[in-house]
């Protein structure tokens, strides 16, 4: 029985996809609900699940765009047969050799000669061999003919691969040049980088995007993690990084100004009561911006769990359309890639972005005088269609207080001294 397998439907609103890799070979057997392949939309990446056993045929080429419903490859059912394994054989034991000279246990390699040639023809010349060869060699009884014996031909990648070694090592010798390469390579647009970069445009073209800045003291933040990373490990089972911290701030932040947790709808404002908080994860297909759902209610080690969770997702090429989708307010860290300052492109259809940066020690002026700081820069781009100046600047101002007091995240945000103060 021959069984089509179709390209599924990501999501809605997509009617086209690609074969971004294919994880089985043109006649190979596989077994039912085993991957066989990776669809890349412009949305996220999804594996090709073989919904029965038998040999697979007519593999769809790679990169090609093909229509929701069409047919990706073909199963035999008739024909069954067994995933290939690696075969294992396992040596008899031999009796030990005397050793016939003392082995030297350093670095240097061993030389020896062989005869190589052509038609008949030898010559000579000198092979290097690493004492752990030379060691498994005598072990084994086997002489450098042998070796060469085993390696049965030289193939044109062979060649090609000794005269890239000889062209690298000539370059890095002294005194040498290397030769400037007038070389380029056309690689083909995948379905999400095109989705991504039309977006990227329209934010541009569609938003009055805006950008303030402010700074933040991370010394106490730093002190929590130093002090307490090890018990956290131990409680929660997954580290204390700086994102829980940025995260709950906001939604904190975003209960005291609800207009930046707000997007545009026609001609409404929708506000959300609650917080959805993308985290925008760089992987090899792209950018994507996974969502944790209702993080104002999540304590800093499930919101760790979820980051790394989701993380983990997008870069494996297994995170689904549902944990990309909505979202009210998005994060993205520069910081860990070396950024001092940039700024964040909003993520439509929300109204504001957040980005962190890389944290240096700089001279920071305490009552009048100079002390050295951990200090990292925020940066907060927003829809100024949505998002007033006034608001904008005190919920970045808002998260700088929440992280350099980290105490009154358990206040609601609100400051320890004013709720003793009854103010």
């Amino acid at each position: 029985m021959i069984i089509e397998i179709k390209i599924p439907s990501p999501g809605e609103s997509i009617s086209e996809a690609e074969i971004a890799a294919w994880l089985v070979k043109d006649g190979d057997f596989v077994e039912k609900d085993q991957e066989i392949a990776e669809i890349e939309s412009e949305k996220a990446t999804l594996p090709l699940i073989a919904e029965h056993s038998g040999k697979i045929y007519d593999l769809a080429p790679i990169g090609e765009s093909l229509s929701i419903g069409s047919i990706a490859c073909k199963i035999n059912t008739a024909e069954i047969g067994t995933r290939s394994k690696p075969e294992t054989t396992m040596a008899s034991p031999e009796p030990e050799k005397e050793p016939s000279k003392q082995k030297e246990t350093g670095t240097q390699s061993s030389d020896t000669s062989v005869k190589a040639g052509k038609n008949g023809k030898t010559t000579t010349r000198d092979i290097k061999i690493t004492p752990l060869a030379e060691s498994m060699m005598d072990d084994l009884g086997l002489r450098v003919d042998d070796i060469i014996q085993g390696l049965q031909r030289i193939t044109k990648k062979d060649v090609e691969l000794a005269i890239d070694g000889l062209k690298s090592r000539s370059a890095m010798s002294p005194g040498t040049r290397a030769k400037p390469s007038r070389e380029s390579e056309n690689i083909r647009m995948s379905q999400l980088r095109k989705k991504l970069s039309a977006r990227l445009v329209a934010v541009k073209n569609e938003t009055a995007m805006l950008t303030t800045f402010n700074e933040v003291d991370m010394s106490e933040v730093i002190r929590l993690r130093k002090t307490y990373q090890n018990k956290f490990v131990e409680r929660h089972g997954v580290k204390l990084g700086f994102m829980s911290f940025f995260t709950r701030a906001v939604t904190l932040a975003l209960q005291n100004y609800p207009q930046v947790n707000s997007m545009i709808d026609g001609e409404n404002f929708v506000q959300f009561k609650y917080s959805d908080i993308g985290i925008a994860v760089q992987t090899d297909k792209g950018l994507m911006v996974p969502v944790i759902r209702n993080a104002e209610a999540l304590s800093l080690a499930d919101i760790e769990k979820s980051i790394l969770e989701l993380a983990e997702k997008a870069r494996v090429n297994r995170i689904s359309i549902e944990d990309l989708s909505g979202g009210t307010f998005t994060i993205t860290n520069g910081g860990v890639f070396g950024s001092m300052l940039s700024t964040p492109i909003l993520n439509p259809p929300q109204a504001a972005i957040l980005g962190m940066h890389n944290i240096v020690e700089r001279p920071v002026a305490i009552d009048g005088k100079v002390e050295i700081r951990p200090v990292m820069y925020l940066a907060l781009s927003y829809d100024h269609r949505v998002i007033d100046g006034r608001e904008s600047v005190s919920f970045l101002v808002n998260i700088k207080e929440l992280i350099e007091s980290p105490v009154n995240m358990l206040l609601q945000g609100q400051n320890s001294d004013t709720l003793l103060l009854d103010l």
